[in-house]
C-alpha cells in the first residue's frame, strides 16, 4: 500500500513514534512533510537517477527525507553517523550526492564532511536556531512547499553503502523500477514475507536507520500503514518497556542485542509482558549457539533468522524450529541458488568449507567500480559472492564459517575465527569478543582474542589463563587463543556488527604486508 492512501483513510494513525522521548507523528503529517521535501527537491533540479545523502540519527526527519526521495525517483544514501569527517566526505563524493541532509547533533563531523565534498550544491540541517554557515534550515526550507504530492512522481530507492568492515565502502546500486511510488520494490516485497510482516502488525526498530535491513525493514512497516516505533538507541530494559507499552508484535535485531538482553537480570526480564511478540528476526552476524538457545527458550518459537548482505545478492532463511533440529545453521536458500565452491571454483562437499555464492538472485553493481563488480561475480555474471566462507550440510542448510578476508594463516593452517568467537562469547566472563590473526615472526600469524569482560576488574593473567583454557577443553588447539587481551569496549557499529579491521590495523600497524 502506498502510505498516501492510508495517509487520507487513516490521517490520525501515529506513523513513526520515537521510542525515548514519545514523539508520535501521524500518517497525515509524515505525508506532509515526505511531499514537501519532495517539491523541495524537485525545485532544487533533483531529476529521477539523481542522488542525496543523509547524515543523521534516527528521527522522524530522516525517515520523511527517504519519503520525499522515493517521490521523485533520486537514490538515498543514508550514512554510517559513527564515521569521521573523512569518512563521511569519501561516501557524498563517491556517491555522487548533490544535496546533503543532516542534524545539529551530527554538525560539527557533517560541516567538516560537507567542506570537503565539492560536488555539494545543497546542505540543510534539522533543529531549530541558525545553521552553521553555507547550510539552511530544513524546516525553513519546507515551510513554503505544496503539502501535496508532485505531479510526476516516481518511484526512488536506498543506495545504501557496505559497514567498510574489510575495506573501503561501496555503493550498492540497483536499477530503479518503472513506475511510480505506490509500486513496491521488489526486496521489500520479499522483505515482508521473510521478516513475518502484516497489516496492523506494530514494529520496533532498535537499530540504526542507516544500516540496510532496518531502513528496509522501516520502510516497509511504512508502506504497509503500520505504526513503526523507533529506537533512539538500544537499551535492553527499555526494548522490554515498549514491547510492552506499545504491543509490538514485530522487530529485528543481532545478536549482540540478544547477548545483552539476557545479560539483564532474571526478575527485570519477567517484569514486562513479552507475549505481544509474534516474529523477532535476527541477521547481520552469526549467533552463537547457546544465546540464540536462550532465546527462544525465554521468548518462545518466535525468533526466525536469515543470512544476507547488503548486496542482496541471494538470501538464506530458518525458522525457530529448523534452527533447533540444526543448531548453528543461518538456514536454507530461499532467494538464489546457493552454492559453496573451492578456490577453483569447484563444488564442495557437503560440511566442507567454501566461498558462498549465489546464482540467479537480485541484480546490483557496485557504484562506479566495475573492477570490484567484476570480481564478484562469475558465469557470466548471474553468480555472485560477497566473500563470505562457509559449508552445507546434508540436507541443504547453510552454516557460516567467516568472512574469507578475516581468515588467519598460522603457520600454513587457515583459520576462521569465528568458530572461536562464539565459544568464547558463550564465556559467563566474557561481555563482547573478537578473534584474530597477529603478527608472529615464526608462524606468520597467531591466534588472538580481544575481550570485554562482564567485569572489568576481573580482567588479567587470571582470567587470560582461564578463557585460554576453556578454548583448548572444547576446541582443537591451533584454534584457540596464545593470548587475550581486555579492552573496555569493542568498536562495533551499532547495528551489531564488528569493525574488525579497525581491530586488527591496529596490531598490524608498521607491518607493510601481512606477511611477516
Amino acid at each position: 500500500m502506498y502510505t498516501a492512501q492510508h495517509a487520507s483513510d487513516h490521517p490520525d494513525q501515529p506513523a513513526i513514534v520515537m521510542g525515548g522521548t514519545g514523539q508520535t507523528v501521524t500518517f497525515a503529517e509524515y505525508e506532509a512533510a515526505s511531499n514537501r521535501i519532495a517539491h523541495l527537491l524537485r525545485a532544487a533540479g533533483l531529476r529521477r537517477g539523481d542522488h542525496i545523502a543523509v547524515f543523521m540519527e534516527n528521527c522522524p526527519e530522516l525517515l520523511e527525507i527517504e519519503g520525499g526521495a522515493e517521490r521523485i525517483g533520486l537514490y538515498y544514501t543514508l550514512i554510517n553517523t559513527y564515521l569521521a569527517a573523512d569518512e563521511v566526505a569519501y561516501i557524498i563524493t563517491n556517491s555522487t550526492a548533490r544535496v546533503l541532509f543532516s542534524s545539529r547533533a551530527r554538525q560539527p563531523v557533517a560541516a567538516a564532511a560537507a567542506a570537503k565534498s565539492p560536488g555539494l550544491e545543497r546542505m540543510l540541517m534539522t533543529g531549530t536556531g541558525e545553521p552553521p554557515a553555507g547550510w539552511e534550515s530544513l524546516s525553513v526550507a519546507i515551510a513554503a512547499q505544496p503539502d501535496g504530492p508532485v505531479p510526476d512522481e516516481s518511484l526512488g530507492a536506498a543506495m545504501l553503502y557496505s559497514s567498510g568492515t574489510t575495506g573501503q565502502p561501496k555503493g550498492i546500486l540497483r536499477a530503479l523500477p518503472e513506475g511510480g511510488p505506490g509500486q513496491a520494490l521488489p526486496v521489500m516485497e520479499f522483505v515482508k514475507a521473510m521478516f513475518g510482516f502484516r497489516e496492523g502488525m506494530i514494529y520496533l526498530n532498535p537499530a540504526p536507520l542507516y544500516h540496510s535491513a532496518p531502513q528496509a525493514s522501516v520502510a516497509a512497516s511504512l508502506r504497509m500503514g503500520c505504526t513503526t516505533v523507533v529506537m533512539e538507541h538500544f537499551d535492553p530494559e527499555r526494548w522490554l518497556a515498549l514491547v510492552e507499552r506499545y504491543r509490538v508484535t514485530n522487530c529485528q535485531m543481532v545478536p549482540v542485542m540478544f547477548g545483552r538482553l539476557l545479560r539483564l537480570p532474571e526478575d527485570v526480564r519477567a517484569r514486562y509482558d513479552t507475549t505481544s511478540l509474534e516474529c523477532i528476526v535476527h541477521a547481520a552476524a552469526p549467533c552463537p549457539i547457546p544465546i540464540k538457545q536462550a532465546m527462544i527458550e525465554w521468548l518462545g518459537p518466535v525468533i526466525t533468522e536469515y543470512y544476507g548482505a547488503t548486496e542482496a545478492n541471494g538470501f538464506t532463511f530458518c525458522d525457530s524450529a529448523q534452527w533447533l533440529a540444526h543448531p548453528g545453521t543461518v538456514g536454507k536458500a530461499i532467494l538464489g541458488d546457493l552454492l559453496i565452491l573451492d578456490d577453483a571454483g569447484q563444488p564442495c562437499a557437503p560440511a566442507t568449507d567454501g566461498t558462498i555464492w549465489f546464482r540467479g538472485a537480485t541484480a546490483f553493481e557496485y557504484f562506479e567500480d566495475p573492477e570490484k563488480t567484476a570480481a564478484s561475480r562469475r558465469e557470466g555474471g548471474i553468480t555472485s559472492t560477497v566473500g563470505d566462507v562457509g559449508h552445507v550440510d546434508a540436507e541443504g542448510y547453510l552454516y557460516l564459517t567467516d568472512r574469507k578476508s578475516y581468515m588467519i594463516i598460522s603457520g600454513g593452517v587457515n583459520i576462521y575465527p569465528q568458530e572461536t568467537e562464539n565459544l568464547l562469547a558463550s564465556h559467563p566472563a566474557v561481555l563482547d569478543v573478537a578473534v584474530l590473526g597477529v603478527p608472529n615472526s615464526d608462524l606468520g600469524e597467531e591466534v588472538k582474542a580481544v575481550v570485554q569482560p562482564v567485569d572489568a576488574a576481573a580482567a588479567g593473567s587470571e582470567l587470560e589463563a582461564e578463557l585460554i583454557g576453556y578454548c583448548r577443553d572444547r576446541l582443537a588447539h591451533f584454534k584457540c587463543p596464545r593470548t587475550v587481551d581486555f579492552v573496555d569496549e569493542l568498536p562495533r557499529y551499532p547495528t551489531g556488527k564488528l569493525y574488525k579491521r579497525l581491530l586488527r590495523d591496529q596490531y598490524w600497524a608498521g607491518h607493510q604486508t601481512r606477511i611477516v
